[in-house]
């Protein structure tokens, strides 16, 4: 097992990995930023040193720095989190040169399936349902056209190297597709420095399912259920369930064991997540594969008792998975709602809800800074119920009892949509929030009006 761990991140990730390192009996040293000087992170590691200034270009994605850092001070291991540089084959090859490992998969197989055209077409010749789309990376909009008039209208341009929703735009016709192949190019190249898109058909209101899994370096693959991810706001997630509410147990399965074939066609090693659509008729079709933990995992944790941070950790270590399939064993039912702020300030009083199912992912406290140079989520509530309906209500009042005030937050947009039908009933697709916006916005304002 690894010594000490560098922790290439901040905010809530960074404190998690930070606790299971401590149960693992593993030192840490924790890199930051200036803006991050006074984070509860920083108070706990067992080191911690200041890598630069606000902007994560110089700071959390100095690369090189913080390999010269890691070797430096002694640790064996560097840990990415998610985001910043979680799912950079660079860094990770650089990591390996080093003699350092990097937490997570090999170089290779973040290169291979963080390519998302070379992972579409990996998986496609092990039989794996894809949406329609271009063959390859488009070369112009007149090629992106010529697709679009094959498959038919409408279809999404994406980008190659993305993720998070950027450099992707919908199109329903010709003249759309031309604005929105280039905006897509545009947007590409300035958040991944590779402007590569391609092209799928667009499936109307699908259902956004991800299945978890965890690896080792000894050819075990086990997965760990499915996650419901179809509440976002522009393709950014707000809430997640686990497990699917309103899927067959056999159509879950498939999907499951589907993810299972992807991830040993290209001999991953590590703890990831294979992500679906799932369209009205229930057919399923592969969309990617992230090759890094990711922020909705405590959902999976909560249904299966398992710690993924450290199967994680374990797996670099060259430990084999401590499980089979047939020993991982399910229960109850797990949301978790993603807390965000819309503008940066000073936490003047805050109060986060307790109780028997309540789980609080944050690295919050009174007084402290939320700054404007990082993603906006400041914490992540997690409820888990014996059913989906208790969960439901644990979650009602556990936002209900949220208490952030200093900054502006989404809290009250997110406690309405726990009462709409379309989610009450749990039939939701990833329309969701387009249908609801309108409602939740005059909600606020009537209580806002009110208050």
């Amino acid at each position: 097992m690894f010594k000490k761990i560098l922790i290439a991140n901040r905010g809530e990730i960074a404190l998690r990995i930070l606790r299971c390192c401590k149960e693992l009996k593993i030192q840490t040293l924790l890199i930051y930023s200036r803006a991050d000087r006074r984070s509860l992170p920083v108070m706990l590691a067992d080191e911690s040193l200041c890598i630069g200034p606000e902007s994560a270009v110089d700071s959390y994605l100095q690369q090189d720095l913080i390999i010269e850092i890691a070797l430096k001070t002694g640790c064996d291991a560097i840990h990415p989190g998610y985001g910043f540089l979680s799912e950079n084959s660079e860094f990770a090859f650089k990591c390996e040169r080093a003699g350092l490992t990097f937490i997570g998969p090999s170089p290779s197989i973040i290169a291979l399936m963080g390519d998302k055209q070379a992972a579409r077409e990996l998986v496609k010749r092990h039989g794996i349902p894809l949406v329609p789309g271009s063959e390859g990376v488009l070369s112009c909009a007149e090629e992106a056209k010529a697709v679009a008039q094959k498959i038919g209208y409408p279809v999404l341009i994406k980008a190659s190297a993305g993720g998070g929703g950027k450099g992707m735009r919908a199109a329903y016709g010709p003249k759309e597709l031309e604005v929105a192949y280039r905006q897509a190019v545009q947007e590409a190249e300035k958040a991944f420095g590779c402007g590569d898109v391609y092209l799928e058909k667009l499936i109307t209101d699908p259902r956004h399912i991800e299945i978890q899994l965890a690896a080792d370096k000894y050819g075990n693959v086990i997965h760990l259920g499915e996650r419901n991810c179809s509440i976002q706001k522009y393709h950014q997630k707000l809430l997640e369930e686990a497990p699917a509410f309103g899927l067959s147990d056999a159509l879950c399965s498939e999907m499951a064991e589907t993810a299972v074939r992807a991830a040993k066609a290209c001999g991953y090693d590590s703890v990831g997540t294979v992500e679906f659509l799932v369209d009205r008729d229930d057919h399923f079709y592969f969309i990617e594969m992230n090759t890094r933990i990711q922020v909705e995992h405590p959902v999976t944790e909560s249904i299966c008792g398992l710690d993924l941070i450290r199967l994680q950790i374990r797996s670099a270590a060259g430990k084999k998975l401590p499980l089979t399939q047939e020993q991982v064993l399910f229960r109850g039912h797990a949301i978790e709602c993603r807390i965000n702020a819309k503008s940066p300030g000073k936490i003047t009083m805050l109060h986060f809800p307790q109780g028997l199912g309540v789980r609080i992912e944050s690295s919050l406290y009174e007084g402290d800074e939320v700054s404007p140079f990082y993603d906006s989520m400041i914490a992540k509530i997690i409820v888990t119920g014996e059913s989906r309906r208790q969960a439901v209500y644990r979650m009602r009042s556990a936002l209900a009892e949220l208490v952030i005030e200093g900054v502006s937050t989404n809290l009250s947009e997110m406690l309405l949509l726990l009462y709409r039908p379309d989610f009450v009933l749990g039939g939701y697709d990833t329309s969701f929030w387009e249908k609801n916006e309108l409602f939740l916005k005059e909600a606020q304002l009537s209580a806002s009006k009110g208050s």
